[in-house]
């Protein structure tokens, strides 16, 4: 009886490793939409690619930032990646 549960586990395991690694993933997009979703103009962020910013103008589709002395890029707001404060 012991082994039959051994090879039970053992199949098991890497089904449940799957389950929690899509659910923490899941839980981490919705976290990001989130955050997305609510940027208002002020905010320092931190793109995908690591650039810091301020929101200075913000669209449906569009965030541009300033990145320091007056240069202002623009990037598709699924680019935002998090908060300057969460980063640090």
């Amino acid at each position: 009886m012991d082994s039959g549960f051994g090879y039970v586990v053992i199949l098991l395991l890497p089904f449940l490793l799957l389950v929690f690694m899509m659910y923490t993933q899941r839980k981490r997009a919705q976290q990001i939409q989130a955050l997305q979703a609510a940027l208002v103009i002020g905010d320092e962020v931190v793109t995908t690619s690591g650039l810091y910013g301020t929101v200075v103008a913000l669209d449906e589709r569009v965030v541009t930032l300033d990145t320091g002395n007056g240069v202002t890029v623009r990037y598709d707001r699924r680019a935002i990646g998090s908060h300057a404060s969460e980063v640090a």
